[in-house]
């Protein structure tokens, strides 16, 4: 089998999604969001986990030109690669003190298993588009919201050492589009979202996109939404062992991002982390201690 076939598929559902009915195009997203599972699981499984019909899926098959579901499926298979992670020691001794050690050793693999898998799909030619797009921008936006906001104020925390440019909107409790009213085609807008998306979010990418401005999103999937295209999409990788999103591997890719971020910015990133330290430690913003007498 063609080993490029998976890929060309993949590129088929992107170019195909906005256009197809609501079924198939809730059936093509899932495709696109869990590729192993979808390799793995038989047609009633994917079914049940898309939330569609197994005739759905068959449909999805003949819209790309397949002759049934298996020939669909088939190159997903074939590129499928363990993504297991070696367990450490530490780990088979957890499963050995009952049920809350088993939970932990579960949480513990999936936790690690995911960042390798997100930082394995990070590719150095994606983040350097990202940085150059990002340095390039005279205003960079950054908006995200509920528990995903917890990582953009990290983000901008930390990046904008790096990227004095970079501005998390929404300010006063007001919507994000509030801030980006003044904003030019020339501006970048950072998104961060995982599912199930925040309206408040999304609103932002299609006024964002509306005007012009690039789009940098931040996500569990390529395909966030048929109404618009992100310029750059970072992929994170969600997984977990309980009902709620491991933002692990979101956290790795941000990491990542603001690496690359700092090391572009040279000396100038160098002297303003410098100057920032030397301003907190003259406020006396960290904790030291009671000083011996």
């Amino acid at each position: 089998m063609d080993p490029t076939l998976k890929n060309r598929v993949t590129a088929a559902l992107k170019a195909e999604i906005p256009t197809l009915p609501r079924g198939l195009r809730v059936g093509a997203k899932y495709v696109l969001d869990h590729p192993s599972d979808f390799g793995l699981d038989p047609i009633r499984e994917t079914a049940r986990k898309a939330g569609v019909s197994p005739y759905t899926l068959v449909r999805l098959a003949e819209r790309l030109g397949f002759e049934g579901y298996d020939d669909l499926r088939a190159p997903f298979r074939q590129a499928l690669v363990s993504a297991a992670v070696e367990k450490p020691a530490w780990v088979e001794r957890l499963r050995e003190e009952g049920e809350r050690g088993r939970i932990q050793a579960e949480a513990a693999l999936n936790e690690m298993a995911i960042v390798q898998r997100t930082l394995e799909g990070v590719k150095a030619e994606q983040i350097e588009r990202v940085v150059s797009m990002l340095m390039d921008a005279p205003n960079v936006y950054l908006t995200a919201a509920r528990a995903s906001y917890a990582l953009a104020y990290y983000l901008h925390y930390v990046g904008r050492m790096a990227l004095p440019s970079l501005q998390l909107i929404p300010r006063h409790m007001n919507s994000p589009i509030d801030d980006l009213d003044t904003a030019g085609a020339d501006d970048v807008l950072i998104a961060i979202t995982f599912t199930p998306y925040s309206r408040d979010t999304i609103e932002a990418c299609r006024f964002a996109t509306r005007k012009g401005m690039k789009l940098v999103m931040i996500s569990d999937s390529e395909i966030v939404s048929p109404e618009f295209a992100a310029d750059e999409t970072l992929v994170a990788s969600m997984l977990s062992t309980h009902h709620f999103g491991c933002y692990a591997g979101a956290m790795a890719l941000i990491e990542t991002l603001i690496a690359q971020l700092v090391a572009r910015g040279g000396e100038a990133s160098r002297l303003r982390i410098a100057s920032y330290e030397k301003l907190r430690r003259e406020s006396q913003a960290y904790w030291a201690g009671q000083k011996k007498r």
